[in-house]
């Protein structure tokens, strides 16, 4: 998932030299939301996977 994020965050980067405006937004708010659901499935996998075994 991080590397769709960072996909996404080069397409902005590319679309927005480009002149791109609306393409560039798009694809940034894309990236900017799979880096957060990425954030939060790691910071739950890190919790979780650290439960003590029974």
């Amino acid at each position: 998932m991080l590397g769709w994020a960072l996909t996404f965050l080069v397409i902005a980067l590319i679309a927005g030299v480009l002149g791109f405006g609306a393409v560039a937004g798009t694809a940034a708010t894309v990236a900017k939301v799979l880096f957060f659901v990425f954030l939060v499935l790691f910071i739950i996998g890190l919790v979780l996977g650290r439960r003590p075994a029974v």
